[in-house]
């Protein structure tokens, strides 16, 4: 067995040999011979803890002869923006590239992308503009020191801030063009771990931009193995058998374990730990515990300070040397010292008594100098002092901020929270609300973020400030809209806030009384209550006068005016403010415009340009990184091509949004949506009604009815489909009741011909033609181009029932060419099918089969196809299939014979009231107007 390499940290190795692992570094020296030709990569090494990830990184390392570059993560780390990128850019500068490693500590620490130019001329540099910047300059500067043959080794990414997180996905997109290989190692299964790292290694992994290896636990050949090699003996196999029980397999177990030496196994890698380091002379006992509190990797000098005056510099090297020899601190090449491994960091940290802890953690921030503020803040607040741990953690917050670094943000604002002195007056603690609340909004934690928004206000008020109070509500009700608060009391919230600044003419608060207006009329919008929405956007309008606040209403105000059906001028002044935004660097105002065209477009029957506006939208959302809008749009896009009757495009467009959205609850719902649809024209009608059902559910929390609309339709459609016309129906009447809440047009027009079809197959015309009547007064309200076509088609459905084919035709020709025109697929192929079989009731057979045939081409693969066979056997059978009940089929044939009602009711046993009833719903079901009709129908079938 050959010995393993010196690790390319300079420490010596508990275990000499690498045991176990000879297929992941097999696959290792591919990537690193793809790497030398040209075509690197990111190699991401993942796994529970203690099971070997270090140490195969390692022996990964040792493989390459190139230049190497390394640095760790640590779990303090993910408060302070850009930390493991500053431990790259140390490295970077031991080998040799001094002006790379100045550069990023440049835009990390000052924030100064592209040299702090001006985006151009007129642009305002938003934040999150700013952060894009600064990402794209670090990924640039990092890929550009990595066109040199380089092996970039990263410890413990789960722990990474999520600057360097998204650093690291443009620089794992460049190295696949250079010669250099990224080794990144990453802890799962630990619920410390953040969702957004996890998010970061899905991401990579489903994308293809990381290579995934997961080392496996060792079985017992495995342990054995590692026992021989550190003993310098063979085990027994009751000591073998022993140790993989106790260790489970784990590496590290096995090391630390057999480290701790005792008859008794402890049970746990910390308890041998712990059982080692109660053996530890007292020097070495207090350096273990200065660096476990200090929890990252430090120098003589900081270990110095922490660990006081009690030892003499000969003690504390002793002690180093001491623990180093133990496996406990591993030394770098660089001089620094750090533990081997977390959990054994963990283990120490947990057994240094309280008193002691806050003492050195004091220490810690006395030291000060080389510690981010975000670190400092930690360790003061550990240490007790709160007053210094609130400067701190506040002055971190702010920088975080800057860079949109929200969840940092939150967290750093959090520990201000906790640590604020009593003396801080209100206004000061309502800012610091407002500031948190802004930043978990700003990561969907909508409820935390309601609660903090909501004592900022109070706390605002409480101190006289009426009109910084009244700029927080817009926030507020923000966030209680993504809760599911509903419309009624949205807008009283905003309302009372107008009322707080009521009288108050000073120039900022005429504009906080214009963002009030502008959310309230956002609120009617989505609530399709459009007549409210236009006149408040008009009132909103007079007062705002910020650039960004006015491309923020022309879109509420384009939107709803497009939905009230006002036509070409409406697209105008909604596409003005998503391209206009866009040109002056609005980067929010514009993705929310394009949200609202590209989602109005795909509403409202404008396939072909809404296809090209959302293509738009997304391609800029993407620029911009708002991956969320980028989802949403995508979502809407696959509804576009559902309705176009591109199923399988749009199944994988939705199928992508719903799992990249990550939890954006308007994405989800508009990919349940469509892929419930393309479930249903698949013919998969239990997968549709469960994907609309959790839309269902969805839009009734959120109580909108664009949420909810769309699902109720999929559902009644799905019930048609299942030979159940009655929960069609159900599912119609609550459409219809939804869209005349808020006297809606744009979601009640597709109800039009599934509820006439609901109706007629439960043998109710009557009922049919008082459907269509109150549809059509929903839909002509605000005619809407295109919503008529859904009346013709349904008139047509209807009169086709009524033995009135000379309307029908007209009627369904009208709506199959208007249905051609629009694109949409669904209706258009029914249209079709109503079109044949209008022709084969009037003996064009030649027609009635053209038609079949055409629609025939347009359903392939679909449920409609099935369709068109029935009335392709319809035709060549020259009858019709019975829709008649089994009691019905026997009043037939009762009439066939010749027997009267009375007749009829004597021989099935039944009264002559039933047998009209029957008789009554046998003519509506053969759109029949005769007995006799009936009789010739059942003499065809042979009854």
């Amino acid at each position: 067995m050959d010995a393993a390499p010196a690790s390319f940290r300079g420490a010596e190795r508990v275990c000499p040999v690498f045991v176990g692992r000879e297929d992941l570094l097999a696959l290792a020296r591919r990537r690193l011979a793809a790497a030398r030709d040209g075509s690197g990569g990111l190699l991401l090494i993942a796994g529970e803890a203690g099971i070997g990830k270090s140490r195969l990184m390692e022996e990964v390392v040792a493989l390459s002869a190139v230049r190497r570059v390394h640095a760790d993560a640590y779990a303090d780390d993910r408060e302070t923006p850009g930390m493991l990128l500053l431990g790259v850019a140390a490295s970077l500068a031991d080998a040799g590239d001094g002006p790379a490693a100045e550069r990023i500590r440049g835009l990390v620490l000052r924030g100064d992308a592209a040299d702090g130019a001006d985006p151009g001329p007129g642009r305002d540099a938003t934040r999150s503009t700013r952060r894009r910047l600064l990402v794209a300059e670090l990924a640039a500067t990092l890929a550009t020191a990595l066109t040199l043959p380089t092996i970039l080794a990263l410890e413990d990414v789960h722990w990474a801030d999520q600057l360097t997180l998204d650093v690291l996905r443009r620089v794992a997109v460049a190295v696949r063009e250079r010669p250099c290989l990224l080794v990144a190692t990453f802890r799962t299964e630990d619920p410390e771990v953040a969702a957004e790292a996890t998010a970061w290694r899905l991401d990579l992994v489903g994308h293809r931009l990381a290579e995934e290896v997961r080392p496996s636990r060792l079985g017992s050949e495995g342990v054995s193995r590692m026992l021989a090699a550190i003993r310098g003996a063979e085990p027994s196999a009751e000591e073998t058998e022993r140790l993989h029980a106790v260790s489970d397999g784990i590496p590290l177990h096995v090391e630390e374990l057999l480290a701790e030496g005792s008859d008794g196994a402890p049970e746990t890698v910390a308890a041998a730990v712990l059982a080692r380091t109660r053996t530890l002379a007292p020097a070495s006992s207090a350096v273990l515990e200065a660096a476990a509190v200090i929890g990252r990797e430090s120098d003589v000098r900081l270990l110095t300070v922490v660990v006081g005056d009690d030892w003499d510099r000969t003690a504390r090297e002793a002690a180093l040397d001491d623990l180093v020899a133990q496996h406990l601190l591993v030394r770098a090449a660089t001089g620094t010292y750090g533990f081997r491994h977390a959990l054994i960091r963990d283990a120490v940290y947990s057994a240094v008594p309280s008193a002691r802890r806050r003492l050195l953690h004091g220490r810690v921030v006395d030291a000060g100098a080389g510690l981010s503020d975000a670190l400092l803040s930690l360790h003061a607040e550990r240490a007790g002092r709160a007053r210094e741990a609130y400067a701190l953690a506040r002055r971190a917050a702010e920088r975080a901020s800057t860079l949109s670094a929200h969840r940092e943000a939150a967290d750093l604002y959090r520990r201000s929270q906790r640590t604020m002195p009593l003396a801080v007056g209100g206004r000061d603690r309502a800012d610091l609300l407002r500031r948190l609340g802004a930043e978990l909004a700003a990561v969907d934690a909508n409820r935390e973020a309601e609660a903090e928004l909501a004592r900022a206000i109070e706390l605002y008020r409480a101190a006289g400030l009426a009109r910084e109070a009244a700029a927080v509500v817009p926030a507020l009700v923000a966030a209680r809209h993504l809760l599911g608060a509903d419309y009624p009391s949205r807008v009283a919230d905003l309302r009372a806030a107008l009322g707080w600044i009521d009288g108050d003419e000073d120039a900022e608060a005429v504009q906080v009384r214009g963002r009030l207006l502008a959310a309230q009329a956002a609120a009617a919008m989505l609530e399709r209550r459009l007549d409210d929405a236009r006149r408040v956007a008009l009132e909103a309008r007079e007062l705002l006068t910020a650039e960004s606040d006015r491309i923020g209403l022309d879109a509420t105000l384009g939107s709803v005016l497009v939905f009230a059906g006002e036509g070409e001028p409406a697209w105008d002044l909604l596409r003005g403010a998503a391209e206009q935004g866009a040109a002056h660097g609005r980067e929010e105002a514009a993705a929310r415009a394009y949200r609202m065209l590209g989602s109005s477009a795909s509403v409202l029957l404008q396939y072909g340009r809404g296809a090209e506006w959302l293509a738009d939208g997304i391609a800029y959302a993407e620029r911009i990184e708002r991956w969320n809008d980028a989802h949403y749009l995508t979502a809407h896009l696959a509804h576009v091509r559902w309705a176009g009757g591109d199923l399988r495009a749009a199944a994988e467009l939705a199928g992508h949004a719903l799992a990249d959205g990550r939890g954006g609850i308007t994405t989800e719902v508009t990919a349940l949506h469509v892929l419930g649809y393309c479930a249903l024209s698949s013919g998969d009608l239990a997968r549709a009604g469960e994907l609309l059902r959790r839309a269902e559910g969805i839009g009734e929390r959120m109580q909108e009815l664009q949420r909810l609309s769309p699902a109720l339709w999929g559902l009644a459609e799905t019930a048609l489909l299942a030979d159940d016309p009655a929960g069609a129906v159900g599912y119609c009447e609550r459409g219809a009741a939804e869209s005349h809440r808020v006297e809606d047009s744009a979601y009640a027009f597709p109800f039009a011909v599934t509820g006439v079809r609901a109706h007629l197959a439960a043998g109710d015309v009557a009922a049919a033609r008082s459907w269509l009547e109150r549809v059509g007064v929903l839909v002509e309200r605000r005619r809407i181009p295109g919503t008529e076509f859904a009346l013709q088609h349904a008139a047509g459905v209807l009169a086709l029932r009524e033995r009135r084919p000379s309307d029908a035709r007209e009627l369904l020709e009208s709506a199959s060419a208007g249905w051609d025109a629009l694109g949409r697929w669904w209706e258009g192929t029914h249209a079709i099918l109503d079109r044949a079989e209008c022709a084969r009731r009037t003996r064009s057979p030649a027609e009635a089969a053209a038609l079949v045939a055409e629609a025939r081409t347009r359903a392939r693969g679909t449920v409609l196809e099935r369709r068109a066979d029935e009335l392709a056997a319809r035709l060549a059978e020259g009858v019709e299939p019975s829709t008649l009940s089994a009691r019905e089929e026997e009043v037939a044939a009762q009439i066939a014979g010749g027997a009267t009602n009375r007749e009829i009711a004597a021989a099935l046993h039944i009264a002559p009231k039933t047998v009209s009833t029957h008789v009554e719903h046998i003519l509506a079901k053969l759109g029949a107007s005769r007995r006799s009709e009936i009789a010739a129908w059942a003499a065809g079938r042979g009854a």
